[in-house]
């Protein structure tokens, strides 16, 4: 059965839904060249302003948590592109003549005001780029400016500068929002509003990492300090599914001039499967950075590999047909019901008779899990039906059916 991977969205095609993050891979016109030559359908470039926004990096500006040598979270205090304006005009020019079929998004940036928010987003229209990023998220240092992060914690000043530059330019605006609020969707529904296009969600989860417990120094140890950072990686999907899902259920019944809001998705996502889940919730597009820094570029080809396989298997034939499809199933707490009942059982071909499963239903309030004759058993009438031993068996011998 013939599928595709290709997405039209804000009047762009995209030839298949994976695009590069704003970050350090897309810090230059070799590394965007190089990832477009590789297959990547799209990339957003590293935040681009003017001199006057303060962005200077420090070193070292990355920390990371590990599980098994895979590295679940990362940190990053790192700040805009350190290149110059200039050098991003040139870029962004030279990338569309030799990739006129690959889409380039700009992430910019301005100071304090609209009036160098437009100005930035003129040029780099100017310049060839397909739509741009506003960056209301940025939580590194440009904060401090009231800029990043500031402004996307502010309904008003995402309104103003999103007006602006939208009557400033011809392509298509999406603003990317940070998840550091209360609830992402008043400043989703405040960006349409406001005339965007597209809504990115979501940028780095503010946090500190950790510290080092024989100096207790925070991490990353910049000459006996830190600062806090943006976490991203694995351990943020949950919060980017969130959001996304939040912004999907809102602009459900949303359209602007008859057409539908994009969302580019983004946090956590390392494989195709986190891809589906992600447009299963109402992402148009994904965008990609940690599992690139970790893996390299050329992740490009089992992400679409993947992707493609699965469509062919669960007989789709494009990713409209999975565009939003788990949204009605989101509800809220006080509606979930109430009558269904799962407990735990017993697979005994696969159970080795640990005690695991004991230790941890005792430890948590269950008690309904025992040993009777060095069988293991579950007290049914006991059983909460929480599936914590299901997800914590080490030989995967018990489940969860319905009563």
């Amino acid at each position: 059965m013939k599928n595709s991977l290709e997405v039209y969205s804000n009047g762009l095609y995209y030839e298949n839904p994976f695009i590069l993050a704003s970050a350090p891979p897309t810090a230059s016109f070799e590394q965007i060249d190089m990832a477009f030559k590789l297959g990547w359908a799209g990339a957003v470039t590293k935040t681009i302003s003017m001199e006057d926004v303060e962005s200077s990096n420090v070193t070292p500006r990355f920390a990371v948590i590990k599980n098994k040598n895979i590295i679940e979270s990362f940190e990053n205090i790192e700040m805009l592109s350190e290149k110059k304006f200039d050098y991003w005009l040139n870029s962004i020019s030279k990338l569309k003549q030799k990739h006129p079929s690959k889409i380039l998004i700009a992430s910019i940036m301005g100071a304090k005001g609209t009036e160098s928010w437009s100005n930035v987003a003129r040029q780099v229209c100017q310049a060839g780029a397909d739509a741009v990023e506003l960056n209301f998220s940025c939580p590194n240092g440009v904060a401090k400016q009231g800029l990043g992060l500031a402004i996307g914690q502010n309904k008003e000043a995402i309104s103003l500068i999103t007006k602006e530059v939208k009557n400033n330019v011809s392509i298509p605006v999406i603003v990317k929002l940070t998840p550091n609020v209360a609830g992402i969707t008043e400043f989703a529904i405040a960006s349409i509003n406001s005339g965007a296009d597209g809504l990115c969600a979501i940028n780095t989860v503010l946090g500190l990492i950790g510290i080092d417990i024989d100096t207790f120094i925070p991490k990353p140890n910049v000459n006996g300090y830190t600062a806090f950072g943006g976490i991203s990686g694995k351990s943020v999907k949950p919060i980017g599914l969130r959001c996304t899902a939040e912004i999907g259920l809102a602009l459900q019944n949303i359209s602007k001039n008859g057409n539908s809001i994009s969302i580019h998705a983004v946090g956590g996502i390392s494989n195709w499967v986190d891809t589906v889940e992600y447009i299963a919730v109402g992402a148009d597009v994904v965008q990609i950075c940690t599992e690139v820094m970790i893996s390299g570029f050329g992740i490009i080809d089992k992400l679409k590999l993947g992707l493609s396989d699965y469509l062919k298997r669960k007989e789709f034939s494009s990713l409209k047909e999975i565009k939003g499809i788990a949204l009605n199933r989101i509800t809220t707490h006080d509606k979930l019901d109430r009558n269904y009942k799962v407990t735990a059982s017993i697979n005994y071909e696969r159970c080795k008779n640990c005690g695991t499963c004991i230790k941890i239903c005792n430890n948590s309030g269950g008690d309904a899990i025992y040993y009777d004759n060095n069988t293991l058993l579950i007290n049914k009438l006991k059983c909460t039906g929480c599936s914590l031993c299901n997800y914590t068996c080490p030989n995967n011998a018990l489940f969860m059916s319905a009563n």
